[in-house]
């Protein structure tokens, strides 16, 4: 069954740059994706490069992964804050292929405390009562 969600994404270098007063708030490179696909499958946070670019994000390293689709170079990119469910943390970016949905990977349910239930979608983890807990660092 195909699951998506909402995500908010905002480029973490920006956020940095307002709190220590060199940006405006207003100029904080941002985006909201409506369907991003929620995939167990995935590790991180994947965006097409249309999106990366869009976010103003830069590039770190270049990597070899394994996909469902066999071993592909991958480029890693900065940091973004996410935000689902009203909750954020924030995590460096791998490219897609642009035509690509949106991919949300088990990390980020972990740093969130989510889950993927069959019928209702994502969810906080039901071990914590439904509550959002905090991952502890």
């Amino acid at each position: 069954m195909r699951h998506t969600t909402e995500i908010k994404l905002a480029n973490l270098s920006d956020l940095f740059l307002v709190q220590v007063g060199a940006m405006d708030p207003a100029d904080v490179r941002r985006l909201t994706v409506d369907d991003a696909l929620v995939d167990t499958g995935a590790t991180g946070l994947c965006l097409p490069t249309s999106l990366i670019e869009r976010l103003g994000l830069t590039l770190i390293e270049r990597r070899t992964a394994r996909t469902a689709a066999g071993i592909v170079e991958r480029t890693v990119y900065s940091e973004v804050e996410y935000t689902m469910l009203e909750h954020s943390y924030s995590i460096r970016v791998t490219n897609l292929p642009e035509g690509s949905p949106v991919l949300v990977g088990h990390m980020l349910l972990e740093q969130l405390d989510l889950c993927v239930d069959m019928k209702r979608g994502l969810i906080y983890n039901p071990a914590h009562g439904d509550d959002w807990i905090e991952e502890q660092l």
